[in-house]
């Protein structure tokens, strides 16, 4: 695959999967990497003219499709996918949470809620962020304590488990998934 392989006038050869960014080009990060080849639908083949789904339906159901189907593998080299993204965020994000102090300082707070409004605001995928934002003004984050963040993130993931029909996670478990491992001691 060459550096980019999508043109602007490339939207109606895209994969059905692939999301639009705000600029109005395919967004590679919003996008699990088995969509990003561009691929001329059935229609278009034909010569037909096609009906283009808005830009997020296109990333939910890029989303959806990620979690349940199997696809190419990303090679090391290429710039990370919605997929790996998205895990390498929520595992940095647990993680900090798990090891967040019990009572933290006025200080860690103001630190810790400085590092949650960002996130919607730097996020490189625009939809997920756009997601966040919103599920952040329904529900604040808890910085009280390790325990409030922890479950906080926990129900803010779940959200977005739910959204992609992902199995939800018991967040009774955030400590032994993000900081102390199993009590059988195969992490140690």
């Amino acid at each position: 695959m060459g550096k980019t392989p999508f043109t602007s006038d490339s939207k109606n050869t895209m994969s059905p999967g692939m999301v639009m960014g705000p600029d109005g080009k395919p967004c590679k990060v919003c996008t699990a990497f088995r969509n990003w080849k561009p691929r001329p639908s059935t229609k278009e083949a034909s010569g037909e003219q096609t009906s283009h789904k808005s830009t997020a339906t296109m990333a939910a159901t890029t989303l959806a499709s990620s979690s349940s189907s199997p696809g190419p593998s990303l090679p090391p080299n290429c710039p990370p996918d919605v997929e790996q993204l998205g895990s390498a965020t929520w595992t940095f994000l647990h993680t900090t949470a798990a090891y967040y102090p019990d009572r933290p300082t006025p200080n860690q707070r103001a630190n810790m809620l400085n590092l949650l409004r960002a996130l919607p605001v730097l996020y490189p995928c625009s939809h997920c962020a756009l997601h966040l934002a919103d599920d952040m003004k329904e529900h604040p984050p808890d910085v009280s304590g390790r325990f409030g963040l922890s479950r906080w993130l926990c129900e803010r993931h779940n959200e977005v488990n739910k959204r992609l029909g992902k199995k939800e996670f018991d967040c009774s478990k955030t400590d032994e998934r993000w900081r102390d491992g199993p009590s059988d001691g195969s992490c140690d």
